[in-house]
């Protein structure tokens, strides 16, 4: 059952719209990335479910990690999100059936990697993407590492997750992170679409061709994510002053 952070809308020929919705950017942590896994296993559970249609209410898909309750983890926390990082991404990137990112607005920091995980990325002309770990000192635990790797050139990798910056709707085009850009008031309308496509191929193909694909990745993810440095070493001594400095210059 879905709170009111998350809702599950049916729509046509089995396609089920999965709508983050925690304002005001919907911000990430644990909790919220686990409720999102249970959900996950629940749609995949459902033979009625034949893809997947991933947004965000209000401006944006999802503005990454609540930089104000990080301010105050303590080791458990920082544990419990490392883990979630690791399990939810992998658990969507593995997901067995279609999915389709409608990324109206920013997909920044955590909130890339649902673009990323997702099999087919349509785009608001006005969205932006970035991955902005490194401007707030906070480090890559492995799963969204292997997804990164797996899903950006080398090329967009670094300019990514070195650089640290935000990319317009053109550049993610032109990088391969989205396949499609549209205004925004288009780019649902078109996910349902490309849904409904995908939902009509055979599913029990599709799902072993993307096991094919991923299956690989994914045991990599399940087998290091136990050992993962990051459980212990995500947050530094840089964290805290790197993310006060962040939430300073989003107040302006």
């Amino acid at each position: 059952m879905t709170s009111a952070a998350l809702h599950r809308n049916p729509l046509a020929d089995g396609v089920i719209e999965l709508r983050l919705d925690r304002p005001p950017v919907n911000a990430l942590n644990p909790a919220y990335l686990q409720e999102i896994h249970g959900v996950l296993d629940e749609l995949e559970r459902d033979g009625g479910v034949r893809a997947l249609v991933l947004t965000g209410a209000g401006k944006v898909l999802s503005g990454g990690m609540d930089l104000k309750e990080l301010q105050s983890f303590t080791d458990d926390d920082q544990r419990a999100m490392v883990t979630a990082l690791n399990t939810t991404y992998a658990r969507l990137y593995g997901f067995c059936k279609p999915v389709i990112c409608a990324a109206h607005g920013a997909a920044i920091a955590g909130g890339l990697f649902f673009v990323l995980a997702s099999d087919y990325r349509i785009a608001g002309e006005r969205a932006v993407f970035g991955l902005a770990e490194g401007r707030v000192g906070v480090r890559f635990p492995v799963g969204p590492l292997e997804l990164a790797r797996a899903e950006l050139s080398p090329s967009a990798c670094r300019r990514f997750m070195l650089g640290g910056g935000n990319h317009d709707a053109a550049t993610a085009l032109a990088l391969g992170v989205v396949d499609e850009v549209l205004p925004a008031e288009q780019v649902l309308e078109r996910a349902i679409a490309v849904a409904g496509e995908y939902a009509a191929l055979p599913p029990q193909t599709f799902a072993h061709t993307k096991g094919q694909l991923r299956g690989a990745l994914l045991d990599r993810i399940a087998r290091d994510a136990a050992a993962d440095p990051m459980l212990d070493a995500w947050l530094t001594d840089e964290t805290s002053v790197a993310t006060r400095a962040m939430l300073t210059s989003l107040k302006r």
